[in-house]
């Protein structure tokens, strides 16, 4: 059963983009931290992608991870992903995450007036 959420709200200006995880096809990806998180910037992307948006839209990212040692391996891909000028970003550690994730984030943006 699907959760109770969507991918994106839009209240005018404003986007807000649902935490994801490094699921593709109802599964997380394997093999470790980063092939996930580099699912969870893909699946970031495409709900984007669908709101009409680009990564520079976004100005405002908090990532969940399980293990705060991961940080650092988080940054490279996140900063090829989001390029400059980067979002402001809040990263915290958590006891779970939904399905067994090691990392998820979530995202607000601004888009253009319609």
């Amino acid at each position: 059963m699907m959760p109770p959420l969507s991918p994106m709200r839009r209240r005018g200006e404003l986007v807000a983009l649902s935490g994801h995880t490094g699921g593709r096809d109802g599964a997380l990806v394997g093999g470790g931290f980063l092939p996930e998180l580099h699912q969870v910037l893909a699946n970031l992307g495409r709900v984007l992608d669908e709101a009409g948006l680009s990564k520079r839209d976004v100005i405002k990212v908090n990532v969940y991870l399980t293990d705060i040692a991961d940080l650092p391996r988080l940054n490279q891909p996140y900063a090829e992903f989001f390029g400059e000028p980067y979002p402001a970003r809040t990263a915290v550690a958590v006891v779970a995450l939904p399905g067994g994730a090691r990392v998820e984030i979530e995202a607000w943006a601004v888009a253009s007036p319609r």
